[in-house]
């Protein structure tokens, strides 16, 4: 995986698992369910971003 798109797809996990624990800190639901949206669009890139490199190699 190239080192850069992985770094984005990383921060963008730990950028939406912030929001949902200080979601859940505050009691505030919407930024909750952003935080979980955010952390599946990251995960999801990568997952797709390691399929590409295997089929690379």
């Amino acid at each position: 995986m190239a080192t850069g798109k992985k770094a984005k797809n990383v921060g963008k996990t730990l950028k939406g698992k912030t929001k949902e624990v200080t979601g859940k800190a505050v009691g505030n639901e919407s930024l909750e369910m952003k935080g979980r949206a955010e952390q599946a669009a990251g995960d999801a890139k990568q997952t797709v971003q390691k399929a590409k490199d295997t089929l690379k190699h």
